[in-house]
C-alpha cells in the first residue's frame, strides 16, 4: 500500500500566501485605524491573534482538502 505523499512546500506557500495577503490587506485597512493610538506590536498582536486561527482552524484544514490532490503532484 502506498503511502500519501506530503505536499509540495512550495505550492503550500504559495496558497497560503493568496489568504494571508489579503487578509492582512483587509484587517490592517479595518482594525489600524481604529487602534490609532496604539503602539506596533499591539497592533500586530491584535491582527496575529484574529489570523493564525483562522489559518489553524478554517483556511489549512480547506485548502489541505481542497487542493489535495495539486499539493501532491
Amino acid at each position: 500500500m502506498e503511502q500519501p505523499s506530503h505536499p509540495k512546500k512550495w505550492k503550500f506557500a504559495l496558497l497560503v500566501w493568496c489568504f494571508i495577503y489579503p487578509m492582512i490587506t483587509l484587517l490592517s485597512s479595518i482594525l489600524i485605524p481604529l487602534m490609532t493610538g496604539f503602539p506596533v506590536p499591539l497592533r500586530t498582536l491584535v491582527l496575529s491573534l484574529i489570523l493564525v486561527p483562522l489559518m489553524a482552524f478554517f483556511y489549512i484544514p480547506f485548502i489541505n482538502k481542497r487542493f489535495f490532490n495539486w499539493l501532491r503532484k
